[in-house]
């Protein structure tokens, strides 16, 4: 039985990607129920997950029986083999799983599974990859959460040019468009908008507001 506030959560593909997000969310303390028609996947999963099975999921009586009828929410993992995933998704539908998930490898596999109604379609090597490249881009961005719409939540690390300025110094607002959300010295959360606090050298500054925008900012650093 899955524990007190934890979810039943189901994942169909036990591959690097399935198997990475499925021991996370068993970390997490949720019920995870991991599914691959690989034995060998499967077993190394025995002990990290609530339950493993070899099971295909091209068939809606399996995953029943395998209990995903039940979950809060399922994630199809299976990235090389089209079928399998569209039909996983389709399975996952009509079975009642309130949310659904699902990896795709191309931009017609994310047109199928959008229109099947899952959703939301990820492309993990894609956005990965666009994650890192924003990093790289500019030292100064040390990480960034996408808000979706457009907007992101950006860390700034404060170069030496801005040591000893205060947040109302800073053209983030007026000039830029960006809003403050605080500033992080170390772990301990130190400021936002309209306080006087200075900032120091590798201090993260936490703006959110669309990407030319920041794009902006970061360049006028």
């Amino acid at each position: 039985m899955a524990k007190n506030n934890s979810r039943t959560l189901g994942v169909i593909g036990l591959g690097n990607f399935g198997s990475t997000v499925a021991t996370e969310l068993q970390r997490f303390g949720n019920h995870v129920i991991g599914i691959d028609t690989h034995e060998g996947r499967v077993a190394n999963h025995a002990d990290s997950l609530s339950q493993s099975l070899i099971a295909d999921a091209r068939d809606d009586a399996a995953l029943r029986e395998a209990g995903l009828a039940d979950c809060d929410a399922g994630l199809v993992a299976i990235g090389s083999d089209l079928e399998a995933s569209i039909l996983a998704a389709i399975n996952l539908k009509l079975l009642g799983v309130p949310m659904v998930w699902a990896k795709a490898k191309t931009k017609t596999h994310h047109r199928i599974l959008s229109k099947l109604g899952v959703d939301r379609v990820i492309h993990p090597e894609v956005e990965m990859g666009q994650h890192i490249a924003q990093v790289l881009h500019n030292p100064l961005v040390r990480d960034y959460v996408s808000l979706g719409n457009g907007f992101h939540v950006v860390n700034f690390r404060i170069p030496e040019s801005l040591e000893g300025k205060t947040l109302s110094d800073l053209p983030h607002g007026e000039k830029f468009n960006l809003r403050c959300i605080g500033v992080m010295r170390g772990t301990e959360y130190i400021g936002q908008d309209g306080t006087a606090c200075r900032l120091e050298r590798d201090d993260l500054l936490l703006l959110l507001g669309q990407r030319k925008d920041l794009r902006s900012f970061a360049s006028s650093l």
